[in-house]
């Protein structure tokens, strides 16, 4: 009754798939959309009228680029009456978190990480998980969504209800290396991308853990690329493949 009555006075939550998993990592933007319908998650895209956030034009200093993206997509969200939008993206959740405050004062929507989301559901009882056998694993933490954006304890917190041991790298959480692919870096200076990447899966291979997980399909890409023995995971497809979900609507 209650999100009929909020569909009644307007208010639609938007999963905002953002560049990456819209045409790169297709797989885990339908992974996000499984996990959310499984939670009971009313949510809409906005397909074609989604355009990129502008973290790209903004992090190379185009300003005037990026405060432009961010009035058509804000248009395009109070057009569709977007009330809270959630995304698997950190560069877009920390963009639309931080910085269209700073070009559009009346910008009021409630923007949310799916780690964030999926740590809630879990708590609440609307996801319940399937443990694996003490698997040994280790976590990145994206740039945008730690440093700048303070989100650490989340991702871990799914992955050891997961079941598995998290060991962490020499280099985490605030210390957190570089995947190499965030800055324009990758697109700009893709041999140093790669030298970086392959850094950080050195990192991850010396804590011994069987696998190396994170929370950004930017950073799964880059790590993935660069990895050659070490199993790479996104953690959304971490809990497609290891859950057992129960709804609790």
């Amino acid at each position: 009754m209650m999100k009929i009555f909020e569909k009644l006075i307007g208010g639609n939550v938007l999963y905002y798939t953002g560049c990456m998993s819209k045409f790169v990592t297709k797989d885990l933007a339908e992974n996000y959309r499984k996990i959310f319908r499984k939670i009971g998650i009313d949510f809409i895209e906005l397909k074609d009228l989604e355009v990129c956030c502008g973290s790209p034009v903004l992090n190379a200093g185009h300003f005037k680029e990026f405060e432009d993206l961010a009035k058509k997509n804000f248009s395009a969200f109070k057009e569709h009456s977007i009330k809270k939008i959630i995304t698997g993206c950190p560069a877009c959740f920390k963009t639309f978190k931080m910085e269209y405050q700073k070009v559009i004062k009346n910008f009021d929507i409630e923007i949310e990480h799916a780690t964030q989301t999926i740590w809630r559901a879990i708590e609440k009882g609307k996801l319940k998980l399937k443990k694996v056998n003490a698997t040994k694993a280790t976590y990145h933490d994206p740039c945008h969504l730690g440093r700048y954006s303070g989100i650490y304890e989340e991702p871990r917190k799914i992955i050891e209800a997961l079941g598995y041991d998290l060991i962490e790298m020499k280099f985490a959480r605030e210390k957190s290396f570089c995947c190499g692919g965030g800055g324009g870096v990758k697109s700009n200076y893709p041999l140093l991308a790669e030298e970086i990447a392959k850094e950080r899966v050195k990192q991850a291979e010396e804590t011994n853990a069987e696998i190396l997980i994170t929370a950004c399909p930017l950073c799964y890409f880059c790590l993935k690329e660069a990895s050659k023995k070490m199993k790479v995971i996104e953690i959304s497809d971490l809990i497609i493949n290891h859950s057992n979900p129960v709804l609790s609507i």
